[in-house]
């Protein structure tokens, strides 16, 4: 066996190796937490009950539980619109306008990382306590407001990554050349380029939406974390089956997520070469185009004589 082989083999073999260590670390857990929804802590016995209490409508205590369902779906439709809305306008404008002012954009979206939670709601706690006495109510669907601070970073980094693999001053500068308007622009031109990278930043702020709970607890707000953490306190069961599968829901996600990537990048395949260039040529001169579907193909030019004998004999 040559050197070169062996050497691919042994690294296939360790690829294998790190995949299956990396599968077994994910995995191991929620085998664990999907034992202890199905098995009674003091007999050892397995039943089910547990997964049909949960989806049995008669028992009142997991109310709180259907209640934060409810509510967290509500909220992440509000806080993905909100991101959408803020990010692509300002992203676009920063790179067509003030591409000076990036990174302090950058900046500014990447800071929640740095900030935890708990500071987070220490800050927001007046602002929600004005909003809830006098400006809305205490319905925990305003937590989006807060929610959009927190998907910020991982929103721009999708959305950032999306406008980067696009030229967004040609395509708009093209489009504005023909009479579209900016709605047009962003609407019709940025928004299609860039499907991939919206889906990316939806799925993203959905998943952080569903799993976020400190917020949701310090500000006294009902969401599905916090309705498993009561729900928790009386049948531990049923919360460990709701948390798997919010586990599994956002493993879902993410797998979707890169399916729907590859298939962006399957479909996006560039026209180069030869007939691009004249294509091109007849899409910016129409002229050129009518002209030439009127005369037809230009007729082959007539060979040259090759030395002065043969021009005499012609002659």
């Amino acid at each position: 066996m040559k050197r070169s082989e062996k050497r691919a083999r042994n690294q296939r073999i360790f690829r294998l190796i790190v995949l299956g260590l990396v599968l077994i670390f994910m995995l191991y857990p929620l085998y664990a937490l999907f034992e202890f929804s199905i098995r009674f802590p003091l007999t050892g016995a397995y039943d089910w009950s547990s997964w049909t209490r949960l989806f049995d409508g008669s028992q009142s205590r997991l109310e709180p539980l259907r209640n934060g369902f409810v509510n967290s779906l509500v909220i992440a439709l509000i806080t993905v619109a909100i991101m959408l809305v803020l990010l692509i306008p300002t992203m676009v404008w920063v790179r067509l306008r003030v591409p000076r002012i990036k990174r302090w954009v950058e900046f500014i979206c990447l800071l929640p990382l740095t900030i935890p939670a708990v500071v987070l709601v220490v800050g927001l706690a007046p602002v929600y306590r004005f909003i809830a006495i006098y400006v809305l109510d205490t319905n925990a669907i305003w937590l989006s407001f807060a929610y959009v601070i927190l998907v910020l970073p991982f929103s721009y980094r999708a959305l950032d990554a999306g406008l980067s693999a696009i030229d967004v001053k040609t395509l708009s500068e093209t489009a504005r050349s023909f009479g579209a308007s900016w709605f047009t622009v962003l609407w019709r031109v940025i928004l299609p380029n860039i499907r991939t990278a919206i889906a990316s930043a939806s799925f993203i702020a959905v998943a952080v939406v569903l799993g976020e709970f400190t917020i949701a607890r310090l500000l006294n707000r009902e969401t599905l974390q916090t309705g498993v953490f009561l729900v928790n306190q009386a049948d531990p069961q049923v919360a460990a089956a709701v948390s798997l599968l919010v586990l599994i829901f956002g493993v879902l996600l993410l797998v979707g997520l890169g399916l729907l990537d590859r298939g962006g990048r399957r479909t996006s395949r560039p026209v180069v070469g030869d007939s691009a260039s004249s294509t091109t040529t007849q899409l910016t001169n129409p002229a050129s185009l009518t002209d030439s579907a009127l005369t037809g193909p230009a007729p082959a030019a007539s060979a040259k004589p090759s030395s002065l004998a043969q021009q005499k004999d012609l002659s």
